[in-house]
């Protein structure tokens, strides 16, 4: 029965894109355009200033064929593992999850939030142990939502 958590665990991992691409409106036109034209959805999106360069990531309907553009770009993509969890739109709802993340002693590396996938709001989170924290908003009776629901394909095998 282990084997079925570590698999449950596995599939409510999504495989993040990120790309640290130079601040100018001409390479995030670059990017979305690239993948775009390669029928790449871009399901989630986040990028960050960090003085000359930003942090650019993406969930998209096709990591493989979405890395393969970028670094064709010259632009090298790393992959992560992030989890997406649904939370209730009602103030304090990210509080109480962080609450009870904080007392399993997860640590959140970043977050940011997504509209569009379900009814309530969508947090993405990249944790510093993606499996403890799983357990922990399980435990808590945080619904976790997983590549499938996103649209998301992470293999040439799906």
């Amino acid at each position: 029965m282990q084997i079925a958590g570590i698999l449950e665990e596995e599939t409510m991992k999504l495989k993040q894109l990120t790309v640290a691409i130079e601040n100018s409106p001409a390479r995030l036109y670059e990017v979305t355009r690239a993948l775009g034209n390669a029928g790449i959805n871009l399901r989630a999106l986040n990028l960050v200033d960090t003085g000359l360069f930003g942090q650019l990531r993406l969930l998209v309907s096709n990591v493989q064929a979405a890395r393969k553009i970028l670094m064709e770009l010259q632009m090298p993509a790393r992959v992560d593992e992030v989890v997406a969890a649904e939370l209730e739109d009602r103030p304090g709802a990210l509080a109480d999850v962080l609450e009870h993340l904080l007392e399993a002693e997860v640590k959140v590396i970043y977050t940011y939030a997504f509209i569009g996938v379900s009814s309530g709001a969508v947090m993405i989170f990249r944790f510093d142990d993606n499996d403890r924290a799983i357990q922990a908003l399980q435990d808590q009776g945080v619904k976790l939502l997983d590549a499938m629901t996103f649209g998301i394909l992470e293999s040439a095998g799906q």
